[in-house]
């Protein structure tokens, strides 16, 4: 690989992650190495975790100088997580993020790097015809899936068949563009991010991945996807000219994800 290859830098928001991420770190330092030697580091964003998250990811550390943490205590959420560690773009030619349970696996990100040259933002996309499922989601999860991507494209009208699955790159000039506009800390992060870049002008390339359903999904469906819902209707409310004639309801919109175990949106 060239000096004149893009450098990476690679988040990965974790939450009490410590019995599956230490192989996910393992893989990606060993597999960057190789293909983008000296042009690739890794940061885990941990948010909240009560266990032994952070003492993994030290020792993973020691073993692997291109992975570094990013500590925040308090329960943030992935989106919160993610806002954080986007904070980091600067540092790297191309950003991206990937889930700690290693549904993605390096190859297939650096696929999405490698097309991340001719445009501003890669995603992959479980639900293209070319895809690699490994192990399929449920009738209920997929179900879930597309009735909630009905309602997003009803929204918002984006043109994106996967919004969530989360393996993403981008330019570090898109992620600072709109870093500001970043507010979702939930799971529906992801809408306010390709919604945010689309909006701003930015290309956004959809693409085949390869991906594994993995064992101990943190996602509950029914409370989750309420959650989302309801940052969903939030976000088309933020960008409407309505919003500001919404300011006195800000306390209970915060009470109300209080009261879902939901991290409020970011101001």
């Amino acid at each position: 690989m060239s000096d004149a290859s893009p450098s990476i830098l690679l988040l990965i928001p974790a939450y009490n992650e410590e019995s599956r991420i230490a192989p996910v770190l393992e893989d990606y330092a060993v597999y960057f190495r190789e293909h983008h030697p000296e042009r690739f580091s890794l940061v885990v964003v941990l948010n909240g975790c009560t266990d032994n998250t952070l003492g993994v990811v030290e020792a993973a550390s020691e073993k692997f100088p291109e992975i570094r943490c990013v500590n925040i205590p308090e329960p943030i959420g992935k989106g919160g997580a993610l806002i954080e560690g986007l904070k980091l773009a600067p540092e790297a030619d191309l950003v991206g993020y990937v889930d700690a349970d290693g549904a993605t696996p390096p190859a297939a990100f650096d696929d999405l790097v490698r097309q991340c040259a001719d445009t501003d933002c890669v995603i992959g996309s479980r639900w293209l015809a070319d895809s690699v499922l490994h192990q399929e989601q449920t009738f209920r999860r997929r179900f879930a899936s597309r009735a909630f991507h009905a309602i997003i494209q009803g929204f918002f009208w984006m043109g994106i068949r996967d919004t969530q699955c989360g393996a993403k790159v981008m330019k570090r000039e898109a992620v600072e563009a709109i870093h500001g506009q970043l507010t979702v800390a939930d799971m529906a992060f992801d809408i306010n991010l390709l919604f945010a870049l689309k909006r701003s002008g930015f290309r956004v390339l959809e693409v085949p991945t390869e991906w594994t359903d993995q064992v101990g999904s943190k996602v509950e469906l029914g409370r989750t996807s309420f959650v989302m819902l309801l940052s969903v209707i939030r976000l088309r409310l933020y960008y409407s000219p309505f919003y500001r004639l919404l300011a006195p309801l800000r306390p209970l919109e915060a009470w109300l994800y209080r009261k879902l175990s939901a991290p409020p949106p970011l101001k």
